[in-house]
């Protein structure tokens, strides 16, 4: 059923390395801070991830980069910091410099104003997040070999470490992990608390055994829902990123932009990032298209990882009755139980 999930969101303010003395000794590790994952080797990063976890897969992250989503004119400086030893590369966190807040989903500009007001820059900051996407997930990824709270606990403080090196005025961990939480606030991080709704899949078999377990004017109102946009004519189609062709996934750009210009948003992705991952990890792109009389009307964008599916962009030619419901939320969920999935966010 639809559940209402209080997730954590790291925001540290710290002037100077806490407790210097608890970072782990080991002569043989370094801390190295990467400018582009260009310069990494892909699979030697992915192993470091074993939550299945997409939007930190080398190949979503470099994509971004690639193909001038990340860039300096967003207010985005890659800004990665890898923890390696003689042989290999240990544990890692994706971070940027920004010059803005934008694209981080905290909303924090009242912060950045009580910064200028006190006479203090706010920006450059560093975050370590996934940019454009407020799904929690793994912000600290560490080979399984090795030890994760040791380069858990290294990589932060070398977090503010760095923050002083460079005059940053602030470190951030955003959208983290519950059992993340923890090991920031020992490290000497603030913490800062937020909410989700995520929907849990209860083992359902079809749509109908989730629609079981609702209220009976709920029931009605999806039900009604779903038939409203048959009536209208509309077929949905689900298809995998490595089903699609180069003129699709200009279609898929042309729903993206059209949101954020009904919005008055500030688009960043474009049909080169959204054709490269559907081609280096298309198995984990999930397109649901509206068709009406044939010709496409509207599509979402869903992404899936592990045990969970991850609803991100939306766009539609053209108004209709409870599409945005259909596409967004009972595709996903019909998506979920079809394929054993445990939560749709």
């Amino acid at each position: 059923m639809h559940g209402r999930t209080g997730r954590r969101k790291i925001s540290g303010f710290v002037g100077a390395l806490n407790n210097p003395t608890d970072k782990p000794d080991k002569s043989t590790l370094r801390v190295e801070v990467c400018h582009s994952l260009a310069g990494v080797d892909a699979a030697e990063w992915n192993a470091l991830d074993t939550t299945g976890y997409p939007f930190v897969r080398h190949e979503f992250l470099l994509a971004l980069e690639a193909n001038g989503c990340v860039a300096p004119e967003h207010g985005w400086h890659p800004f990665h910091l890898l923890l390696r030893d003689d042989k290999q590369l240990l544990a890692a966190a994706p971070a940027y410099v920004k010059t803005n807040s934008y694209g981080e989903f905290v909303f924090d500009f009242a912060w950045a104003d009580a910064f200028e007001r006190s006479g203090n820059n706010y920006y450059p900051k560093l975050i370590c997040s996934i940019p454009f996407t407020p799904a929690p997930g793994p912000r600290l990824l560490a080979h399984p070999d090795h030890d994760y709270n040791a380069c858990a606990k290294y990589l932060y403080h070398a977090a503010i470490a760095v923050c002083e090196q460079q005059n940053l005025s602030s470190v951030h961990w955003l959208f983290t992990l519950d059992e993340e939480a923890p090991m920031l606030e020992e490290a000497g991080y603030s913490l800062r608390l937020g909410c989700q709704y995520h929907w849990r899949n209860q083992d359902f078999k079809s749509f109908d055994d989730f629609l079981a377990l609702c209220a009976s004017k709920k029931r009605k109102n999806l039900r009604r829902e779903r038939r409203r946009v048959e009536e209208q004519g509309i077929e949905m189609q689900c298809l995998h990123g490595n089903e699609l062709s180069l003129a699709d996934w200009k279609a898929v750009t042309r729903f993206y932009l059209d949101t954020f210009n009904r919005k008055w948003g500030t688009p960043t992705l474009n049909s080169r990032f959204f054709a490269q991952i559907g081609k280096t990890m298309g198995e984990n792109v999930i397109i649901v298209f509206a068709l009406r009389d044939g010709e496409r009307v509207a599509c979402a964008v869903m992404l899936k990882g592990g045990d969970t599916l991850y609803g991100r962009y939306w766009g539609c030619s053209e108004d209709f009755h409870s599409l945005h419901f259909e596409a967004c939320y009972y595709q996903g969920i019909d998506y979920c139980i079809a394929h054993g999935l445990k939560t749709f966010q």
